[in-house]
C-alpha cells in the first residue's frame, strides 16, 4: 500500500517538474529569440557588443532546448 502511494507521489512530482521544464525552456528560448532579433524589432542595447548579444542569445536557445528536452525525457529519478 505504501509503495502505491510513493509511486503516485513520484509520478506527480515528475509531471510537475516536467511541466516546469517545458515552461522555463520556452521562456528561456524566447529570451534567446528576443535577443537574436532585437535589431529587427528596433530595440538597441547601447552598452552591449552585438557579438556578446548573439552569443548570449545562442546560449539561451541551447539551454532552453535542453530544458524542453529534459521535460520530454522525464528522467528525474536515477535508480
Amino acid at each position: 500500500m505504501a509503495t502505491d502511494f510513493d509511486e503516485k507521489r513520484r509520478k506527480a512530482h515528475a509531471s510537475r517538474r516536467s511541466f516546469m521544464d517545458y515552461g522555463m525552456g520556452i521562456v528561456i528560448a524566447g529570451f534567446g529569440v528576443f535577443f537574436a532579433i532585437s535589431d529587427q524589432l528596433g530595440i538597441e542595447f547601447e552598452n552591449v557588443d552585438p557579438t556578446v548579444r548573439y552569443l548570449f542569445a545562442g546560449l539561451c536557445l541551447l539551454y532552453g532546448a535542453f530544458r524542453i528536452y529534459r521535460g520530454y525525457k522525464k528522467n528525474y529519478f536515477n535508480e
